[in-house]
C-alpha cells in the first residue's frame, strides 16, 4: 500500500502513522523525523529548518523534497510506504506524483486525519517536555506527579515555542492556507478518505485501520 496521511498539527499523524505502517508491513517516511534529527544534530539543514519550525511556519520546498525523493527510491519502500508531513501543498502533491510515475507505480489512497482547531490548541498548548530526557508529559492527558518536574529524571519541564498556543493559532492558520487544499486536491482524483481523530488513540487506530481495508496489498 502506498498510503499520505494528512490532518492539521495535532491531529496525531505521527502516533497514527507508526500504527498504520506496523499494521501494513510498510515503511514509516516522516519528514519531520528527518527535520528533528537534524535540529538535534545541528546540520546545516537543521539550522534552517529550525528557524521555520520554531515560529509555525512550514519548511521550504527545496529542503524537503530532495529527501523524499531519495528515500522513495531505497529499497524498502519499494513494495509500498506511509509518508507523513509530505506532501503539505499541492505543489509538492504533483512533485510526488512525477516522482511515483518516474518510479512506475501510484498512490493508492491518502487519509485525512480529521479534527477541529480549539482540541487542536489543547492538545499541543498542554504539552511539557522534559529538559533533561526529552520526555513529553502533558498536562491534562498524562501529568507528571509534580508540577514541572519529571517523573522519570526530576529534570525541568518546559513548554516548546511551537506548542504556546499562540504559535499553534498560527500553525493552523498556515496549515488552512497551504496544506488544507490538498484535500481537495486528492478528492477530485478519487483516492481521498477522511476519519475522525478525537477520542482515545486506539480508537482512532482502529478507525483508521477499517478505512484502509480494502486498499493495497
Amino acid at each position: 500500500m502506498r498510503l499520505v496521511l494528512v490532518g492539521p498539527p495535532g491531529a496525531g499523524k505521527g502516533t497514527q502513522a507508526a500504527f498504520i505502517a506496523q499494521a501494513r508491513s510498510i515503511p514509516k517516511i516522516s519528514t519531520g523525523d528527518i527535520f528533528r534529527a537534524n535540529v538535534r544534530e545541528g546540520t546545516e539543514l537543521g539550522v534552517k529548518a529550525k528557524t521555520y519550525m520554531d515560529a509555525g511556519d512550514l519548511v521550504p520546498d527545496e529542503i524537503t523534497i530532495g529527501m523524499v525523493r531519495n528515500r522513495l527510491a531505497e529499497d524498502d519502500a519499494v513494495k509500498g510506504f506511509l509518508l507523513d508531513g509530505f506532501p503539505r501543498n499541492v505543489p509538492q502533491a504533483e512533485v510526488l506524483g512525477g516522482m511515483l510515475d518516474a518510479l512506475s507505480t501510484r498512490l493508492d489512497v491518502v487519509l485525512e486525519l480529521v479534527v477541529d482547531d480549539d482540541e487542536v490548541v489543547r492538545r499541543l498548548s498542554g504539552r511539557r517536555t522534559c529538559r533533561s530526557c526529552g520526555h513529553i508529559w502533558h498536562l491534562d492527558f498524562d501529568p507528571p506527579r509534580v508540577e514541572d518536574v519529571c517523573d522519570r529524571c526530576t529534570g525541568e519541564l518546559f513548554q516548546r515555542d511551537d506548542d504556546r498556543s499562540e504559535t499553534v493559532r498560527h500553525r493552523l492558520e498556515v496549515y488552512a492556507e497551504q496544506t488544507s487544499p490538498l484535500v481537495a486536491y486528492y478528492a477530485a482524483k478519487g483516492i481521498l478518505i477522511g476519519i475522525d481523530a478525537t477520542g482515545p488513540v486506539d480508537n482512532v487506530t482502529d478507525r483508521a485501520l477499517d478505512a484502509l481495508r480494502h486498499y493495497g496489498d
